[in-house]
Order: structure tokens, then sequence, then C-alpha cells
């Protein structure tokens, strides 16, 4: 029996939004279109999968969006797709639609979510990877880091405008869960004196030395940037107050940058890469590859298996760990 020919092509963003998903829809609908296919937008993710929210978008439906941030497609955590019985109503309505392959992006959790509905229906899928941790197995960057990394650089440069003012120490919490790839790459790029991930726990102790060499080295302020899943502390307040009690040179200030490092206008590099991760990833379905993920390596876009990109997530590289010591001097 020979494998079914894909027409039509559904696509959803899932989980956290990531600038640069735009991008990506833009990319598999018109790369559909060039084939001669028919896409499919499906609106909220694997929840409006479930309830049938989809339509059909042609190349001018994606018009004027490869600059914009968030998801034209909106997106959502599904608790219902989790269950056997939400898998099987997407099912039916990708049926319904007489959609014949689809993609997703997103990250580690919407990647696993697919992985489970392609094997119990065996339907051919494929993942582009989109977040801003880049905690993605396989892939060097996913789409949405380079932006967010660099509104992470900006807002530290902005404090430490205020921070060599005043006699202060700032604290400043970027997102990263169980990932510190954005406060590692936005704290080097940001010159911070020291970089909290959860990755590696080096302690309070650790930290009050750090600190404390930089202030005999002559310096009047300092930049601390930290992971919001770093476990040195219970929390940065606690990291602030400890090292407000032991280093009373310092004035000590906390902010928290938050979901601002979600949104804006994507930069060039993610733009480029959403746009052939999402060709790519169309290609991949026309040649029959399923339950594949694209990813971005040695320079080159390729597409790898699904069950890799959901394997432990991916860690920071401890060869950056170095760069920390030697730049602070």
């Amino acid at each position: 029996m020979g494998r079914k020919q894909i027409d039509r092509i559904g696509v959803l963003t899932s989980g956290g939004d990531a600038p640069g998903m735009n991008a990506a829809i833009r990319a598999v609908v018109r790369a559909g279109v060039y084939y001669n296919k028919e896409v499919y937008g499906i609106f909220r993710g694997y929840e409006g999968l479930i309830d049938g929210d989809i339509e059909r978008f042609t190349a001018r439906r994606v018009s004027n969006i490869i600059n914009r941030g968030g998801t034209i497609l909106k997106t959502a955590r599904s608790e219902r797709f989790r269950t056997p019985e939400g898998r099987k109503q997407a099912y039916q309505n990708l049926r319904r639609y007489g959609i014949d392959a689809l993609a997703v992006i997103g990250g580690d959790g919407s990647f696993r979510g697919l992985k489970v509905f392609a094997d119990e229906f065996d339907f051919p899928v494929v993942g582009i990877p989109a977040t801003i941790d880049n905690d993605i197995n396989g892939t060097d960057f996913s789409v949405g880091f380079d932006t967010a990394s660099n509104t992470a650089m900006d807002a530290i440069d902005k404090i430490r405008d205020t921070a060599s003012s005043h006699n202060r120490l700032f604290f400043i919490e970027v997102m990263g869960r169980n990932s510190g790839f954005l406060a590692l790459y936005s704290g080097i790029a940001g010159g911070a004196e020291d970089i909290l991930i959860p990755e590696e726990n080096r302690g309070l102790n650790e930290l009050l030395f750090q600190l404390k060499r930089s202030k005999r080295s002559g310096k009047t302020s300092s930049i601390v940037v930290v992971a919001e899943g770093d476990k040195t502390g219970e929390n940065v307040f606690e990291l602030a107050r400890y090292i407000e009690e032991n280093l009373k040179e310092y004035e000590v200030r906390v902010v928290i940058i938050g979901h601002i490092q979600r949104g804006g206008s994507p930069t060039t590099f993610d733009r480029v890469l959403a746009s052939r991760f999402g060709v790519k990833a169309v290609e991949a379905l026309l040649d029959h590859h399923t339950k594949v993920a694209t990813g971005y390596r040695n320079n080159d876009v390729i597409i790898y298996p699904l069950e890799e990109a959901i394997q432990a997530p991916k860690k920071v590289s401890t060869k950056l760990f170095p760069l920390i010591e030697i730049l602070t001097t």
C-alpha cells in the first residue's frame, strides 16, 4: 500500500508565544501554495483543533505579518489534548476538513503532545521549534530566542545607565524556568558581573564572593542577571536581601523584565530562521517524512526525529561558563 499523497496541510501555534511565529506561519502557508497544496490555519493551538476552529489560508492571508510579534493564529495550552478523547476529536476535525498533515509551531510540551497524537493515529506531522527558552533538543536555535535575548539585552543596557549613575547593584530577572540560555546570552552581551542559571547552582557565598571581587576591582555599580528558575535563593528578592545585608556598600534593586521578552518585532535572524523552518517543514511532509522536527545545526536547516527533540531539554554549553569569570575581571 503506497503512502497517501499530501494535498492539505494544517498549521497551528501552541504553548508560549515567541517572536517569529508569524514568520513561520507565513512560510508554511506560502510554501504550501507554491507547491500547489491547500493550507489551513488552526486557531488557538490544540484547543482550536479540538473545537474545529479552522480556516483555509491563501498566500494573501499571511501578507504583512513577517514583521509582527505574537501569532495571528493565537495560542493556548490545552488540557483536553492530553486526553484520548480530546485527541480523537482533534483527529476527527482534521479528517472533516480533509487535512492530510499537520505542522505545529511550538516548544517542548507542544512537541510531546504532537508525538503522542502522531503515534495514536499514524498521522503525518512535523514540529517547528519556536520558544524563547531555546531548550529544544537537537537544534542550535529555536525561533524567538534571538529576539528575546536582544530584548533582554536592551533592558540590561538601559538599567546599566541608571546603575552607573548611582552606587547601585541591580538584580535583573529574565525568563527561563528550566533553561539558562536567555540569561546567559543576554547577561554576557550586557556585560553582567554575574549570571545565575538553573543549570549551575553556585550558592549564595559564591555570588557574594564574586560581587566583592568586582567591588575591590573598582566597580561602583553591578548587574546580576538571574534566570527565573535559578535555585541560588528562594527567589530574586531573597538574593537581593542577602546581598544587601552582607554587602552594605551597594544599594540593591530588583528588576523583573517579565513578558516584554515575549513581544516585539522579530529580529532578522528569527525572521530568516522561521522562514527556513516553515519551508523545510512543508517540503519534509511532501517528501513523506513524518514525526520529524526542523532544526538548525552548523548553519544549515535540517530535519531530525521528533523523538530526539523531546528528549531531556537541551542544556546550556559549559564552554560559556568561563566567559563570565574572565570578562567580569
